[in-house]
């Protein structure tokens, strides 16, 4: 079992930075590739940004590339996304994931265990 637990939303205004973390407990996390994904009001869960155990791999949404930056510390257990430039459509809730090491990074049902979700509002 990995317990994650996110942290880092709020409210920000369009333009403005955040960064989430995401802190696991558990199973060894460094053997995780790990994801973050999010989900607005009405809306299906959507993938943010993944990157391997390794950090070696990294794969964005076209819709966060150049604005989101997904990192970990395996020293730590977190990982994290730097999010700038926020836009209003930003607006979600965001969940970090660890991946079950079979299906797509891009694939909700390819992670195995989730965190609670953290809040992001960016108003404009």
């Amino acid at each position: 079992q990995v317990q994650l637990v996110e942290s880092g939303g709020g409210l920000v205004q369009a333009g403005g930075s955040l960064r989430l973390s995401c802190a696991a407990s558990g199973r060894t996390f460094s053997i995780y590739d790990m994801g973050w994904f999010r989900q607005a009001p009405g809306k299906e869960r959507e993938f943010v940004a993944a990157m391997s155990w390794s950090g070696f791999s990294l794969f964005y949404a076209d819709s966060v590339k150049g604005r989101f930056t997904i990192s970990r510390d395996n020293a730590k257990n977190t990982v994290y996304l730097q999010m700038d430039s926020l836009k209003p459509e930003d607006t979600a809730v965001y969940y970090c994931a660890a991946h079950s090491g079979s299906g797509g990074w891009d694939d909700a049902g390819s992670f195995r265990y989730w965190g609670q979700g953290t809040q992001v509002t960016v108003s404009s």
